[in-house]
């Protein structure tokens, strides 16, 4: 069965949220995964093996730090080329975004219904 639209969507744009996420500041899995779990509902079962791709495609970096509650932590930071991948990605996004507005921004959904002749 095919995945619906909405994990499509999100699937794409993960590595450009977690690059804008650690460009305000470091953080750890956790935390990533906590944030983007309330933002766009992804879990920490695709962030953990994400952060291992990304830190091998040489994007993010990690250094342990100490933890008021429990063991160090794994922290991610930035690298010079993921700044420059956020960069990219945030140019490519904006522009498609700008494009599929401009396809479907006026599009009403009950009038896109009425308008379907193939039924």
């Amino acid at each position: 069965m095919p995945e619906s639209i909405e994990i499509q969507l999100k699937k794409g744009v993960l590595v450009l949220c977690v690059l804008a996420l650690l460009s305000r500041g470091n953080s750890y899995a956790y935390e990533i995964a906590s944030r983007l779990s309330h933002a766009v509902g992804m879990g920490e079962g695709t962030i953990y093996p994400l952060m291992r791709r990304m830190q091998s495609d040489g994007l993010v970096a990690t250094y342990l730090e100490e933890s008021p509650s429990g063991p160090p932590r794994k922290y991610y930071r930035l690298t010079d080329a993921g700044h420059q991948s956020l960069a990219a990605q945030l140019a490519e996004w904006r522009g498609f975004v700008t494009a599929v507005d401009g396809i479907v921004g006026d599009i009403e959904p009950a009038a896109s219904a009425e308008t379907d002749h193939d039924s």
